[in-house]
């Protein structure tokens, strides 16, 4: 478990790479119960004026915060977590989506022992999670 003391603003705390692919996304669909076409048929997706298929928001959020959970060993220390879609994550019917994530350290609180994690979740040079931060307890 990371040190609050050892963290300063800045601190670069974890780094990853994911794909999505269309299995993914089929997966995602039969837990979560989202069977929004434009999650699985390029026909829909384009029909409603989309690029294509794209990744469920809720799934690239739930992606976006594992190298966090990674960083802490614990996910019971995310105490708060937010984010804003500000852009599709497109997924192609062959190969995957490459979805990247930077977590650094945003703000600390002394008081709590808390640090809030600013998260810059990336796909194709863009970001697509505005505002990603998570506030954790250490």
């Amino acid at each position: 478990m990371p040190d609050f003391a050892g963290l300063n603003v800045g601190d670069q705390v974890a780094e990853q790479n994911f794909e999505i692919t269309r299995d993914s996304l089929v997966r995602y669909a039969g837990a979560s119960g989202d069977f929004n076409p434009i999650h699985y048929r390029d026909d829909v997706a384009q029909a409603v004026g989309l690029p294509g298929v794209l990744a469920h928001g809720m799934l690239t959020m739930g992606i976006a915060i594992q190298p966090v959970i990674q960083w802490l060993g614990d996910a019971a220390k995310v105490v708060d977590y937010g984010v804003r879609f500000t852009k599709p994550v497109v997924v192609p019917a062959a190969g995957p989506a490459k979805l990247s994530v930077v977590a650094k350290v945003g703000a600390l609180d002394e008081e709590t022992s808390r640090a809030r994690i600013d998260l810059i979740v990336s796909f194709e040079e863009n970001t697509v999670l505005g505002k990603s931060q998570a506030w954790v307890q250490l």
